[in-house]
């Protein structure tokens, strides 16, 4: 049995809906899932288990992907991971946007592996499809052991 960890951040319920999508197709097929919403009212922790993260985009200013583009929401989960070690036990980033958004669709969870220096594992599309945490289930299981 493999154990998944994943920390989120979520605002208007889309990563949760996704979130519930993974656990579920986790605990289908026998492993054990683990995940934490990660907000402004978080307190710090010291991890001690690998995870991944999975971040929506929610961004202000701009049109593109220029520096007058900032991060609005997820910046607790950035703050998180930044804390202490915590970023030594993250194995990847899920992002999520909207395609109406063009070149700032998942920009945020871009933004986020490049910072963190870790693979940009899947994006989808805001809630996400059955299919989409299918193919995440399987693209992170093996970052967990098998």
């Amino acid at each position: 049995m493999t154990k998944i960890n994943v920390l989120y951040a979520s605002t208007e319920g889309n990563t949760i809906s996704f979130v519930k999508k993974l656990k579920s197709i986790t605990e289908a097929n026998g492993d054990e899932f683990s995940s934490r919403l990660i907000g402004d009212e978080t307190d710090y922790a010291n991890e001690t288990e690998p995870y991944i993260a999975i971040v929506p985009t929610y961004l202000n200013g701009g049109t593109g992907t220029g520096p007058e583009v900032t991060e609005i929401f997820t910046n607790a989960l950035g703050d998180y991971i930044s804390f202490g070690r915590n970023s030594a036990y993250l194995k990847g980033i899920v992002g999520s946007g909207n395609r109406n958004f063009n070149v700032q669709f998942n920009l945020t969870g871009l933004r986020y592996a490049q910072k963190f220096g870790v693979p940009m594992l899947f994006a989808y599309e805001l809630r996400g499809s059955q299919f989409d945490a299918e193919k995440v289930y399987n693209i992170i299981k093996p970052l967990f052991g098998e």
